[in-house]
Formats: structure tokens, C-alpha cells, sequence
């Protein structure tokens, strides 16, 4: 089984073929192009929904020419054309939408239309051949949940944020804090030297008994402590970023100890404790979410770092796992640019 994997739901665009592993449940990744758009929207310090999907049309065929060219297939030798319907901008959703229902008619292949989210979620499986349940922190710009991951489409929200995301809160510090784009990566490059203890900054929801998350009063509080200092010495930015990024890291510590506590009442014990999304790649956050797994006896996976943010082969996965259930879509799939993935536990 060989399926195509189209990924066009933000500022990357992306396709690649992945088909299933022999033995321990693993992918194969048999091409994964990922053509990313940061130089086209740096200038205005965050992604510009319109230039965005025009960047997508310009190069989306030649992406997924160039992924079948290096796997050594054709078209009809696909299985299914999995593409990420959503939740993303409208603009470039409909981009990869449209791409993918022109080439299941033109090749008579299945259509699998992909949760973006629910992709992530299944990314450890591509990746480590996971067993379910598991817990899963998806922590990206735009979304940050805690999620028993019981099965394929059965998903259970144990918390997320009420406000800011964990990636959004990182790119807005970032621009605050007159770094550049995109800002999670440079909040981290800064923090790596400063001081984390310099500042008092807040640990919002420390203690609550759900397991949701609270950013925008942690931001306020560090922009508070940015204009009282004010100017910034390379110094200032450095501690500023570590004291941050510290206090992230303890939220996120204590959000997933409370998850893990309402895991079992949900989903029984889980197999491991997952990270997905663009915030899994930050070096300090899955430190600390390795050692909280050790801790609890639990093996912790995280994608590698090129598979953390958004790609095609996550998509083409996703498409495998719902193709293998019989999990096909039609001509009429919709494109969304809201689509939740995971629901709130039974009251």
C-alpha cells in the first residue's frame, strides 16, 4: 500500500508517499518534500493567509511530482490520495482540497480527507509503531490540547488551552521581544543563555484540577517586566526568554501530571506519553516531558524534529490508518477551516 500525503492547511507546503512498515507497525517514508514559506512572510512577522495559498498553487504540482519521482511510482500506482482537509486557513486548505479530488478522479484512487490534527496525533505511530491508548500533548501555534488517544477517530480532549496556544504564546514574546520569525525557535536560540530565575514570571493553572491550559496572563506579565527594564540589553532579551520558556515548561509539567491522573478513569493506562506539533521540537519542553514520563514508567515518543511541524507524510499516514478501516471520502468532502478533532469526556 502506497498512499499520497498534500499538506497545504498553513505556510507549508508539502507532499510525500508513505506506505506501511513490515512487522512492528511502523511507515515507511518513501518521499517526503516539504517546501517551507518563512521567507515570504517574514517581513510581516507572521503567515498572510492570501500569500500563503498563492504559494501553495505555485509549487504544489511540482512538489507532488517530485515526491512520486523519488519513491519510483506513478500515479496509479497510489492506493489513495490522503490530503489534510482542515482545520487551517480557508485560502490554502482548499489549495490541497481541490488537488487531491482532481487526482482521485483522474486516477480513479480512493480520497481520504485528514483531520490535520488527527495526523499529528497519529504521527508516533508512523514513527515508533505505537500501541493504543496514549496520551498526547499537541502543542502548535494554533493549538494546544491534551488527549487520550484510545483509537483510530475515537479521541477523548482531557484539557486545552482557554486562550493562547503554546506556539502562539512563544511568537508573540518573540515580537514583543523584537526577535525574528517564526519566534519559537528564537525564544529558545535566546533562553539556551539566560537566566530562567531572573524573573518571577507566573505559572497560570499551576495546581487547577483540570487539565487546561492558560498563556495570556504569563505573556502579560513578561511584557510588564519587558517596559519596566526597558531599554533591552541583549542580557535583558536572553533572561527574559529563559525566565519564559521555564515557566512554560513547568505549565506544561504540571498540565500533563493532571492528565495522566484522569487518563485511566478514561482510557486505562496508557503506553507512552506522546508529544505532537510544531512545539515538540522545543529541546527544553520535551527534556522536561521525557523525564515526567520516566518518572511515571512510561516510555515518552516524540516525531523527529523534521516531522514535528506540518508535512505530508503525517497526512499520508493518517490516510493509511482511516484507509485500512474502510474510511473513504467522496467528491463532496468539505474544506474547514475549523475542525475539531478530539471531544471533551462523557459528564
Amino acid at each position: 500500500m502506497n498512499v499520497l500525503g498534500i499538506e497545504t492547511t498553513c505556510d507549508e507546503t508539502a507532499a510525500a508517499i508513505v506506505a506501511p512498515g513490515e512487522g512492528d507497525g511502523r511507515g515507511v517514508i518513501r518521499a517526503n518534500e516539504v517546501l517551507s514559506q518563512i521567507a515570504e512572510h517574514a517581513a510581516y512577522g507572521g503567515v498572510v493567509p492570501e500569500i500563503a495559498a498563492r504559494a501553495h498553487v505555485e509549487v504544489l504540482d511540482r512538489l507532488i511530482a517530485r515526491a512520486l519521482d523519488t519513491a519510483g511510482l506513478r500515479l496509479s500506482d497510489l492506493d489513495g490520495i490522503a490530503v489534510a482537509a482542515g482545520p487551517g486557513l480557508i485560502g490554502g486548505v482548499l489549495v490541497g482540497l481541490v488537488s487531491a479530488k482532481t487526482l482521485s478522479l483522474v486516477a480513479r484512487k480512493p480520497l481520504i480527507a485528514v483531520n490535520h490534527l488527527e495526523a499529528h496525533a497519529l504521527t508516533a505511530r508512523l514513527t515508533d509503531g505505537l500501541a493504543f491508548p496514549y496520551l498526547l500533548l499537541l502543542a502548535s501555534g494554533g493549538h494546544t490540547q491534551l488527549v487520550a488517544v484510545k483509537g483510530v477517530g475515537d479521541y477523548v480532549r482531557l484539557g486545552t488551552t482557554i486562550d493562547d496556544a503554546i506556539g502562539e504564546a512563544f511568537d508573540k514574546v518573540a515580537k514583543l521581544l523584537g526577535l525574528g520569525y517564526p519566534g519559537g525557535p528564537e525564544v529558545e536560540r535566546m533562553a539556551e543563555s539566560g537566566d530562567p530565575e531572573r524573573f518571577a514570571l507566573p505559572r497560570p493553572m499551576l495546581g487547577r484540577p483540570s487539565a487546561d491550559f492558560s498563556l495570556s496572563g504569563l505573556k502579560t506579565a513578561l511584557r510588564i517586566e519587558a517596559e519596566r527594564i526597558a531599554p533591552l540589553a541583549e542580557r535583558d532579551v536572553a533572561d527574559l526568554c529563559a525566565s519564559f520558556q521555564a515557566a512554560v515548561v513547568d505549565v506544561v509539567v504540571d498540565r500533563v501530571r493532571v492528565a495522566l491522573r484522569a487518563f485511566g478513569g478514561i482510557a486505562g493506562h496508557p503506553t507512552a506519553l506522546v508529544a505532537a506539533g510544531g512545539v515538540a521540537a522545543n529541546g527544553a519542553i520535551r527534556r522536561a516531558l521525557a523525564a515526567q514520563a520516566g518518572e511515571a514508567g512510561l516510555a515518552f515518543v516524540a516525531p523527529p524534529l523534521n516531522l514535528c511541524g506540518d508535512n505530508g507524510a503525517m497526512i499520508a499516514w493518517a490516510g493509511i490508518e482511516r484507509l485500512r478501516l474502510g474510511l473513504v471520502d467522496d467528491i463532496t468532502a468539505p474544506a474547514r477551516a475549523r475542525w475539531p478533532f478530539a471531544e471533551a469526556p462523557a459528564a
